[in-house]
């Protein structure tokens, strides 16, 4: 059973707004929002080149480190900001970390996902961490090769093959 096939405009939107939800209140440092937010932005050239191979692996490769670094931020910053709350802020706050975790979680799903669409490009990752193969084995046996070519055929050696020009 295959990964149901999932639009990348949808993967950019609801991390768009999850990031945003999740700066809602100001606790999260500014390398959160600028890593968050550059990774977006280099999903959406992945959108507008339909083709391109290189901006999915780019988003794929920004993703996978924005998971690093997001929990890095959520957990040196939880703490800190979570003592200094008062009562008439704790539900955004609240609210702002919801949804920062919620990214966060959603992130290695929406990396399969991309995965995928890098493979349905034609991406190749030699990587073998012991996975099936999430698109399934393609056959590639209707396929028709463009140029086909003769079987080559040796020189005869053969006498009557052979053409003499006198004077030589």
């Amino acid at each position: 059973m295959g990964l149901p096939v999932i639009n990348l405009k949808m993967i950019i939107t609801v991390h768009w707004l999850l990031t945003t939800w999740g700066c809602l209140f100001f606790w999260l440092p500014q390398p959160y929002i600028w890593s968050n937010y550059a990774v977006l932005a280099i999903g959406v050239w992945a959108i507008a080149q339909r083709d391109s191979v290189d901006a999915l692996a780019m988003y794929l490769i920004g993703m996978v480190i924005t998971i690093l670094l997001d929990i890095i931020h959520i957990a040196v910053n939880y703490e800190r900001a979570a003592d200094v709350q008062i009562d008439s802020t704790r539900d955004q706050f609240r609210f702002s970390v919801g949804m920062a975790i919620l990214s966060l979680l959603l992130k290695p799903v929406s990396c399969l996902f991309v995965y995928q669409m890098y493979k349905e490009r034609g991406g190749d990752c030699n990587l073998n961490i012991g996975f099936p193969d999430l698109t399934r084995s393609r056959d590639r046996t209707s396929y028709q090769t463009i140029g086909e070519q003769e079987p080559h055929r040796p020189p005869s050696t053969s006498s009557e093959a052979k053409i003499t020009v006198p004077g030589y």
